[in-house]
């Protein structure tokens, strides 16, 4: 008898080499830190936007006061919709910066992981002569 198709053993065998084949290129690939990696450019792109607004802001003539002279007491930066008391007092706390939107920036960007509806999870300081953002991600002293 004549029978056609594959036996149970090489059909086994097959899948075996696919598994740790997939494994392997899961392992090289490793899609969670490409994954963080590109959360960590897009944190980067909002400081540097919110830095260039910022800029702009003063350049037109207005000024930002207050702000603490280390990157260790950084403030929370509000998200654009909370503005006045409800973003400086407490439990927000925060430094409200809704002066920027629209004119200087569409929205004040949020970081990728901030799930509440107050801050941004970025935080301002000033250095120097300098208004900075940092964010507590990518920069363990910020704020802390």
């Amino acid at each position: 008898m004549d029978r056609k198709g594959f036996t149970l053993l090489e059909l086994m065998l097959v899948l075996g080499i696919i598994a740790i084949l997939t494994a392997i290129v899961l392992v090289a690939i490793n899609p969670t830190k490409q994954l963080n990696d590109a959360k960590g450019v897009s944190r980067n792109a909002a400081i540097r936007e919110i830095e260039n607004a910022l800029s702009q802001y003063i350049i037109d003539g207005n000024t930002v006061s207050s702000l603490p002279a280390a990157i260790n007491l950084a403030v929370d930066i509000c998200q654009t919709a909370v503005t006045g008391t409800d973003c400086t007092n407490p439990p927000v706390s925060g430094y409200d910066l809704s002066a920027l939107s629209p004119d200087y920036l569409v929205s004040i960007p949020v970081d990728p992981t901030e799930t509440g509806s107050t801050l941004t999870g970025y935080k301002l300081y000033r250095s120097g002569s300098f208004n900075k953002v940092c964010s507590p991600v990518l920069d363990t002293d910020c704020g802390n």
